[in-house]
């Protein structure tokens, strides 16, 4: 893929974790792929845990939007960093719902086949998202 195709290709993928969308994640997502997922001992695999891992995240932050501040993109991989920014008013890893503005940062690298994700590893900063919420003390 180009890299003007993966840009594409990501801007799609942005609205697609922004949104939920089934539809989106069935053109987006290989039947076959695998999200390796910080605190899981599988991975997740196809739309549906995609989907998934974005029903954990909405259930803690309901409004919770990703924008993707930075890409990198070298033959089927894509390195992306996003700022994910929500209202904590559901239970999050067992935390209570605070109340409070979370501004987080992710580093996530792809593997695309076409136009179809077909692996991702994760690495949200939950260190912080956890200090953001009161379940960790702040340094």
């Amino acid at each position: 893929m180009t890299l003007e195709a993966n840009k594409i290709t990501m801007q799609r993928f942005v609205e697609f974790i922004n949104t939920a969308s089934e539809t989106l994640a069935e053109e987006l997502i290989s039947p076959d792929a695998i999200f390796h997922v910080t605190g899981t001992p599988e991975p997740m695999r196809g739309p549906a845990g995609y989907l998934s891992i974005i029903g954990m995240m909405r259930g803690g932050f309901p409004d919770i939007q990703w924008t993707l501040e930075e890409l990198v993109a070298e033959g089927d991989r894509v390195a992306a960093r996003f700022i994910m920014r929500g209202t904590h008013q559901g239970v999050f890893f067992g935390v209570p719902p605070s109340g409070k503005k979370v501004v987080v940062q992710a580093m996530n690298i792809y593997r695309l086949s076409g136009d179809k994700f077909v692996e991702e590893y994760g690495q949200p900063d939950m260190f912080g998202l956890l200090q953001q919420i009161g379940a960790i003390p702040s340094l």
